[in-house]
């Protein structure tokens, strides 16, 4: 990514509970990240005590993926605010299979 090119969208920490945040960074681009079709670069985490559980990208080279734990998974992406609303989804899944921690 050239950052003298690169407009930065959003950049936020969302603290959910003690040991719980997201991540959320987004860029817009002046051409598509190598494997993607959109002129978007981005990342959003969802870590629990330290550990990085749920990771929604767009790797140069690999496009969009989502990440579930330890398993890397194809992702479509067709718009900012489904890929938001994806990931918030995910992260209920999430906290629902894991309400025991």
């Amino acid at each position: 990514m050239n950052n003298t090119t690169a407009t930065l969208i959003l950049r936020e920490r969302l603290i959910l509970a003690i040991g719980r945040h997201v991540d959320l960074v987004i860029w817009q681009l002046p051409s598509p990240v190598r494997g993607s079709q959109h002129h978007y670069k981005y990342r959003l985490a969802y870590v629990v005590n330290d550990v990085c559980v749920l990771r929604y990208d767009n790797e140069a080279g690999k496009g969009d993926h989502r990440h579930w734990q330890q398993v890397e998974t194809p992702y479509h992406f067709s718009s900012i605010g489904q890929l938001r609303e994806d990931f918030l989804h995910d992260i209920k899944q999430w906290n629902f299979q894991h309400r025991d921690l």
